[in-house]
């Protein structure tokens, strides 16, 4: 990522390219991860924003083979976050670079409070993130 991005505080992650591969209703997300190829390999992640969710969702399909999902926003500076590649960790995409682990716990950074981390549920091709 740029010098200049980091600055900017804008992420490398991008929202889901079938945008109706997604739909929230009853405070879960339900997302059909066979239309979203950006979840199909391990480090892969999408940016859920609008569509009535009351807050940015960052969904990852983590190194160990799970689908995890965070609140997308850095307790430290408010800016959203990246996976990091070939590990089990996400950050923030600003210039502190706050670094947090799969169960939302800072790793390292100015960061002092953890992520806000969703439950998640696998049935048949959906994943299921539960916002409550």
């Amino acid at each position: 990522m740029s010098i200049l991005k980091r600055i900017l505080g804008i992420c490398e992650t991008g929202k889901a390219e079938d945008a109706g591969a997604w739909k929230f209703s009853n405070g879960k997300v339900e997302i059909e991860w066979a239309r979203v190829p950006e979840l199909r390999k391990p480090c892969g992640a999408v940016r859920l924003e609008g569509r009535g969710l009351p807050e940015r969702i960052l969904v990852v399909y983590g190194i160990d083979g799970q689908f995890h999902a965070f609140k997308n926003r850095c307790p430290h500076m408010g800016r959203r976050l990246d996976p990091v590649a070939g590990s089990a960790a996400v950050r923030c995409c600003s210039l502190s670079r706050s670094t947090f682990d799969y169960t939302g716990n800072v790793m390292s950074g100015p960061a002092k409070e953890p992520l806000r981390k969703f439950r998640v549920e696998t049935k048949k091709c959906k994943v299921i993130i539960w916002l409550k």
